[in-house]
C-alpha cells in the first residue's frame, strides 16, 4: 500500500511549475509532507516512526519524483540521513538513535557533504574540524549543494581533524540550526532542480557537542556504519528519485502522442511506428531499473556481507538509474515534438531537472573506475 496519498501528490504536482519558475523553496510541499508523516515514514516504529523499509521508502521517492522532482530530491536528503541512523542502529552503533528520534519528533535533516573543488567527496574533507577538548568539534569550511538550505533544522556534515595526535581523522557530526555558526549564500541560480534550494553553506565555527558526533575515523573508503550508511542510502534513494523522473517522462510522451494528430497521415501520432518505437525503448529502459533498486535495497537492509564490493555495486544502481532517466526524458522529447521545447511544458522542466543526475555522486567516471578496480585490481602504475 502506498504511503503518500494520491491527492497529496496531485497538489504537489500542481505547484511544481511555480516553484521552478520562481526559483523558490516549496514550503507548502514540506508542510504537507510533514503533516502526512513523511518526515518520520522511514523511522522504525519502535522509535516513533511509520516503519517503512528501504525498498518501500524508495518506491515513495519514485512516486514523489514523478509529481515534483525538486521537492523529491530535497526531501530525499532527509531520508538519506534517516537511513543512516537506521543503518547505524542495525549494526549496533547506537549513536544513530538520535537521528531516528529527531526525525520522529519532526526534525528535517540536511546533507552537508559536498565541497567546491573536492572530488574526494565522502573520502576526505577540506573542511576543518577543530576539537574542543571535550569530545566535540567546531567546523570551518564551505559546503555546496546543501539541499533544504532554507528549512533544515539539523545538518549532517563532516570535516577533517588535523590537530589531534592521531590525525588525520574524518569527523561526522550533526549540527543544530539553532546553535548558529554558519551562513547560507543566496547562490542557487541553476539550470534545474530549483525547488531544492541547495544553497552553499559557510561553516564558521558551527559546533557539535560530543554526543552529536557520529563517528571519527580514518579518511578514505570504509565499511564502517557511518560511511556505508551514508553511501548506501545516498546511492539507492538517489536512484529511486531519478527513476521517478524517467517514469513520468514516459507517461507524458504516451499522453501527448495520443492527443496529437498527423496532418499528413490523418492519424494520431500514437499510430506512427517510429514514435511507438521511441516510446517503447524508453519504457523498456526504465522497466529494468525498478527491480534493480528493489533488489539492492533489500540486500542492503538485510546487511548482506559483500565487503568492499558494496561500493561499486551501490554506485552502479545510481548511475544506471540516472542515465536511464536521462535517456527516457530525451526519448519523450523526441516523441512529443517541438512543443516540449517551451519552458511552460513539463517535459522541458523534467529535462532540466534530470541533468543534475550526471553530476551527483557517483558519476560515470567514478562508477566505472570502481568496477574496473573490483574486476581487474589496482593499476600496475
Amino acid at each position: 500500500m502506498a504511503f503518500l496519498k494520491d491527492d497529496l501528490l496531485e497538489r504537489i504536482h500542481s505547484r511544481a511549475a511555480k516553484y521552478d519558475e520562481e526559483n523558490t523553496f516549496p514550503y507548502e510541499d514540506y508542510e504537507e509532507l510533514k503533516e502526512a508523516g513523511y518526515y518520520r515514514a522511514f523511522v522504525p516504529k519502535e522509535y516513533g516512526g511509520e516503519g517503512l523499509t528501504l525498498a518501500e521508502i524508495a518506491k515513495e521517492q519514485t512516486r514523489l519524483a514523478k509529481a515534483a522532482p525538486g521537492t523529491a530530491l530535497g526531501i530525499n536528503m532527509h531520508q538519506i540521513i534517516v537511513g543512516l541512523g537506521r543503518h547505524m542502529v542495525a549494526r549496533g552503533d547506537m549513536r544513530g538513535e538520535q537521528i531516528l528520534r529527531g526525525a520522529a519528533a519532526g526534525e528535517l535533516y540536511g546533507f552537508g557533504i559536498s565541497e567546491p573543488r573536492n572530488d574526494k567527496v565522502l573520502l576526505g574533507s577540506l573542511t576543518e574540524a577543530r576539537p574542543d577538548g571535550k569530545g566535540g568539534y567546531s567546523f570551518y569550511g564551505q559546503k555546496v549543494f546543501t539541499s533544504l538550505a532554507p528549512a533544515w533544522t539539523k545538518l549532517m556534515t563532516f570535516g577533517e581533524d588535523s590537530a589531534s595526535e592521531d590525525a588525520p581523522k574524518s569527523v561526522f557530526a550533526i549540527l543544530d540550526r539553532e546553535n548558529g555558526g554558519f551562513s547560507i549564500a543566496d547562490d542557487w541560480d541553476t539550470l534545474g532542480m530549483k525547488a531544492t534550494q541547495s544553497n552553499s553553506t559557510l561553516l564558521e565555527g558551527a559546533h557539535a557537542d560530543e554526543d552529536a558526533v557520529l563517528a571519527r575515523q580514518d579518511p578514505g573508503p570504509s565499511l564502517s556504519p557511518v560511511f556505508l550508511g551514508i553511501y548506501g542510502n545516498f546511492e539507492i534513494l538517489l536512484a529511486a528519485t531519478y527513476a521517478g523522473i524517467g517514469d513520468r517522462a514516459v507517461e507524458i510522451a504516451v499522453e501527448t502522442v495520443k492527443k496529437r494528430r498527423s496532418v499528413m497521415n490523418d492519424a494520431p501520432y500514437s499510430d506512427d511506428p517510429d514514435i511507438r518505437r521511441i516510446i517503447a525503448t524508453a519504457a523498456v529502459e526504465m522497466d529494468g531499473i525498478h527491480p534493480h533498486i528493489e533488489h539492492i535495497s533489500n540486500a542492503f537492509e538485510a546487511l548482506e556481507d559483500r565487503g568492499f564490493k558494496w561500493l561499486p555495486q551501490l554506485s552502479a544502481v545510481k548511475h544506471r538509474s540516472a542515465e536511464a532517466a536521462l535517456f527516457s526524458v530525451q526519448q519523450a522529447v523526441r516523441a512529443s515534438g517541438g512543443s516540449s521545447y517551451y519552458n511552460s511544458k513539463e517535459l522541458s522542466r523534467l529535462y532540466r531537472d534530470v541533468l543534475a543526475g550526471l553530476f551527483q555522486p557517483s558519476d560515470a567516471e567514478s562508477t566505472y573506475s570502481g568496477w574496473a578496480a573490483m574486476l581487474l585490481g589496482p593499476k600496475s602504475k
